[in-house]
């Protein structure tokens, strides 16, 4: 079966002859000369050479899997299911066709008016969160003005007919939905040199120089992706890890196979007696937490006193294929408790994490629960955490039983999941922001990206071990068997969320899109403790990250706990900033007991734990390329 990513691809080599062949011939700007028309000519000939070079090089490479292949077949069927419910029911057909003609009637009217010197006001106008329309051209010419509307109202044409589909289940048509927007976003006019204003200036300007740095990049990107294309999205050279990011000081006093714990040096006089223990995910890197000294969460809970260890996860290959979400459970938080009871003489620990890193702990914390070494946890801090996963929103579209076989499959034929498809999947999760606006920017307009620290770890991506993603996806998304009493079991122990009595704080974000708040706010009800549920602003980096000394966004609280999210979110009230000071003084009161003393602090190597290497260690550095063998190693 044809790979699912032929598909993207194909449309990008049609938009890139379509526009070559039919624009840039007619784009020759008037009263050139002969030389300037041979010089013209001969651009374009290097641009079609570097074009036929590409697709050449671009399609020896594709090559077919079986997680790819399972895509595509549910893109077909979903497009099946929303063919038959159409054809099922005519009227809807008819109205939507006559709706559109009619637009179109006023449309044509209007680019008559348009071109007889009138001032026109447009029938459809993109949303404020569009910002593919943001050149004057738009609204300023009549000719680019016709060809947006063209598209809104073709745009929005698919939207509702698609919404007013019946017959299909809640599942059938979120996916068609999903693959629809795919599709038409793909489809949109700035995606296309012709049809943009902006690229279409640059071409003449340069004499389509523009295009030819251009394909030398999207080349070069193309050698440097997985299955799909990673577009390059900041300017990775302006960047070093340890260099400018992921500078806090600190050492690694600790390392095994899958980790290296970070022993952070203090900025205070006295710390807070009971260690802190960061739980990161090991989807792309730990440094999320540790960009910049004025960003860096790390730094901010180094200067309220605490002593930070933190896990940083090893970048994983062929040869950890077979570690599975037991080890990564054992390797990593409960061998860290033990490393840090050596380096600081504690047998407890607050805990941290972060997305999938909150999803082990939640694991972890259950699993010494049942163990009777529940203690070893004072609290437990879940940041955009998914516990229980009845809506994982939009990336649901890739994990029905289909896809999930299919992928099981890639995962048991190479032994990991290359991190840089899982990068392409996120990306199309938010296509215009991460993929089309760089596809424009870096191949139409010919531009190198923009030195920014968070697309930059955003492209620093892991791969994913065989024994662990494969059960993670069948078990948590697929299944939803965390929330199960005992229907998770680990090193033969069945685990239970509800029998947890640490004080728990969970804090998500009213954007996120990654892991959304209507399904972690259900992860709160499971745990007897007390539990503080806190929804802050903005999206999944964005809304946790977030500084207080900036003064963004707002967060929510709520002193109860209903039964459902909406009832939380109604009764809850807004507050100024971030919301880190609000968990600083929740742990205060419950990571620290109130009347916990401030001890002096710990140094790195103090204890029984010898320093390693400096922070940030060789695990964060071990890029993709070199893990795979595609380069040498730089260590």
């Amino acid at each position: 079966m044809q790979s699912a990513w032929h598909n993207p691809f194909q449309a990008i080599s049609q938009g890139l002859s379509d526009s070559l062949s039919e624009g840039l011939s007619q784009g020759l700007p008037e009263g050139l000369s002969p030389e300037e028309i041979e010089a013209w000519n001969n651009q374009l000939k290097e641009i079609s050479e570097q074009y036929q070079g590409l697709m050449q090089d671009l399609l020896s490479r594709i090559a077919p899997s079986e997680a790819a292949d399972s895509i595509y077949s549910d893109m077909r069927e979903s497009f099946e299911a929303g063919a038959q419910s159409l054809m099922q029911n005519p009227t809807l057909l008819w109205e939507t066709q006559n709706r559109l003609l009619q637009d179109q009637w006023l449309l044509w009217q209007q680019a008559l008016r348009g071109m007889a010197g009138e001032q026109i006001t447009p029938l459809i106008t993109p949303a404020k969160s569009d910002r593919r329309f943001k050149d004057e051209a738009w609204t300023q010419n009549p000719h680019y003005m016709a060809i947006m509307q063209q598209y809104l109202l073709f745009s929005q044409m698919v939207e509702e007919l698609v919404e007013n589909l019946s017959g299909l289940d809640e599942t059938q048509k979120r996916n068609l939905m999903f693959y629809a927007r795919q599709l038409v976003n793909a489809m949109a006019p700035t995606n296309f040199i012709t049809t943009n204003p902006e690229v279409m200036r640059c071409t003449i300007e340069t004499r389509g120089q523009n295009l030819v740095d251009g394909l030398a990049r999207l080349r070069e990107d193309l050698g440097n992706s997985g299955e799909g294309i990673n577009v390059r999205m900041t300017d990775r050279a302006a960047f070093g890890v340890g260099e400018n990011i992921a500078v806090t000081p600190g050492s690694v006093v600790y390392e095994n196979e899958l980790i290296q714990l970070i022993q952070y040096t203090p900025t205070t006089e006295k710390t807070f007696k009971t260690p802190l223990l960061m739980v990161p995910p090991w989807i792309n890197k730990y440094y999320i937490l540790d960009l910049r000294e004025d960003n860096s969460m790390v730094k901010w809970l180094v200067d309220q006193g605490h002593t930070v260890f933190l896990i940083s996860w090893r970048n994983p290959g062929p040869e950890q294929r077979d570690i599975t979400w037991a080890d990564y459970m054992q390797m990593g938080p409960i061998s860290a408790i033990e490393a840090i009871e050596q380096a600081c003489g504690e047998k407890s620990v607050n805990l941290l994490s972060y997305c999938v890193g909150g999803t082990l702990t939640a694991s972890t914390v259950a699993y010494l629960t049942s163990t009777r070494r529940g203690r070893k946890v004072k609290s437990v801090t879940y940041m955009a955490t998914l516990q229980d996963f009845r809506d994982p929103g939009d990336i649901g579209v890739f994990l029905n039983e289909r896809v999930v076989e299919g992928i099981e499959q890639t995962l048991e034929a190479k032994g990991y999941l290359d991190g840089r498809s899982m990068a392409y999947t996120f990306n199309l999760l938010r296509e215009n922001d991460l993929f089309w606006s760089f596809y424009i920017n870096n191949y139409l307009k010919g531009e190198t990206p923009a030195a920014f620290d968070l697309l930059y770890w955003n492209t620093d991506g892991t791969n994913l071990t065989a024994g662990t993603h494969a059960w993670y996806l069948r078990h948590m998304y697929l299944e939803n068997r965390l929330v199960e009493p005992g229907g998770i079991e680990l090193d033969g122990v069945k685990i239970d969320l509800r029998k947890v009595s640490a004080p728990s704080y969970f804090i998500s974000t009213k954007e996120d899109h990654i892991a959304k708040w209507n399904s972690t706010y259900y992860g709160a009800l499971l745990p007897k403790g007390p539990v503080t549920f806190v929804l802050g602003g903005s999206g999944h980096i964005a809304g946790i990250v977030n500084p207080p000394h900036k003064n963004k966004y707002s967060y929510w609280t709520n002193d109860t706990l209903p039964e459902s999210h909406e009832e939380w979110l109604a009764g809850a009230t807004a507050q100024e900033g971030s919301w880190w000071p609000h968990w600083q003084a929740w742990m205060t009161d419950n990571g620290y007991a109130n009347s916990e003393k401030m001890v002096p602090v710990r140094q790195p190597g103090d204890g029984e734990l010898n320093i390693i290497e400096p922070a940030p260690g060789r695990y964060v550095k071990m890029t993709i390329p070199e893990v795979l063998g595609e380069i040498p190693s730089s260590s």
